[in-house]
């Protein structure tokens, strides 16, 4: 089931257009990556859900009613752009934004001190924000966002100013948000997250969607049939091994293994590769080399730029 559906979205400021009929359907429970290059109408796409702005064209769904100012109060919004109040004691304005978001004083403050005792920050309550790192307030807006428990969560580049233990901590965060049954859009440029956090992606280039889908479906569709093997001992030279039906991409060695990566030609497949190797070498691991999401990322907005 769908948590949130953009249906035909488009978007037009004074002869630019930033989105051109997009669609999307971000599956229920599921933490749903946003991608695209600066300026491609991401974060035109995330102000249209919040109703920071309206869609020219095409409509929104949340829960399968068409999106209202009601359903705002279910949605939890982290934006790139910081937004706290520098001269704001820190519990001071996480208490008022909390309440904003419709808490009791009572709720907000122990949910409050709950959350930056997880977070190592009882310490702060009394700073104020220009006190902070950026990280350090990174981790105050995270937690205004999430403090309502809403259904729906909206990170955009969630890890901007963040050490890397920090970052960590945060993906574990996100995905422990998403066990409890929240539905998470994440937007980033760091491909490695997207792979590590994300279900389902739609990439979005000058404007218009190019790519939507699972991410492992997607990472099999880019596949170039390539198998890694790790083996002990070969009788002879692996090309000879081969012969001319299998491509040798690489090949490398340590102390303990030698490595290959071999192309299957069309119209084979992964066990006319096993057959060829079987009884000739030592198979110490054989597994095919998925591409990344940054490799499909570049190719995919490359060949849409060329067209």
């Amino acid at each position: 089931m769908a948590l949130f559906i953009a249906d035909n979205v488009s978007k037009h400021f004074a002869g630019h257009t930033a989105l051109d009929r997009v669609s999307i359907r971000v599956p229920e429970g599921s933490i749903f990556g946003l991608l695209g290059p600066n300026g491609a109408g991401k974060t035109t796409l995330i102000r249209i859900i919040n109703r920071i702005i309206g869609p020219d064209e095409g409509k929104i769904w949340f829960r399968g009613e068409e999106m209202h100012h009601k359903h705002i109060a279910h949605i939890g919004y982290l934006p790139e752009e910081r937004g706290l109040y520098r001269k704001m004691r820190v519990g001071e304005q996480a208490m008022y934004l909390a309440q904003l978001k419709g808490l009791s004083r009572k709720t907000a403050k122990a949910r409050l001190h709950e959350w930056f005792e997880k977070f190592g920050m009882s310490g702060w309550w009394n700073k104020k924000i220009e006190e902070l790192s950026k990280g350090m307030q990174q981790k105050v807006q995270f937690i205004t966002t999430i403090l309502h428990e809403p259904e729906l969560l909206i990170f955009d580049e969630p890890f901007s100013g963040f050490d890397p233990i920090n970052a960590e901590m945060l993906k574990k965060e996100i995905l422990q948000l998403r066990e409890k049954g929240a539905t998470v859009i994440f937007s980033t440029h760091n491909m490695a997250s997207v792979e590590e956090l994300c279900d389902h992606i739609a990439l979005i280039d000058r404007s218009r969607k190019i790519l939507e889908g699972k991410v492992k479906e997607i990472r099999k569709e880019y596949s170039t049939n390539t198998y890694r093997i790790v083996f002990n001992r070969m009788n002879g030279p692996l090309a000879d091994i081969l012969g001319n039906d299998f491509i040798i991409v690489d090949e490398s060695e340590d102390e303990e293994h030698s490595c290959a990566s071999v192309r299957i030609p069309q119209g084979m497949g992964s066990n006319d590769l096993l057959r060829r190797i079987a009884g000739r070498i030592d198979i110490h691991a054989y597994n095919e080399i998925l591409p990344g999401m940054h490799d499909i990322f570049i190719s995919a907005v490359k060949e849409n730029q060329g067209k």
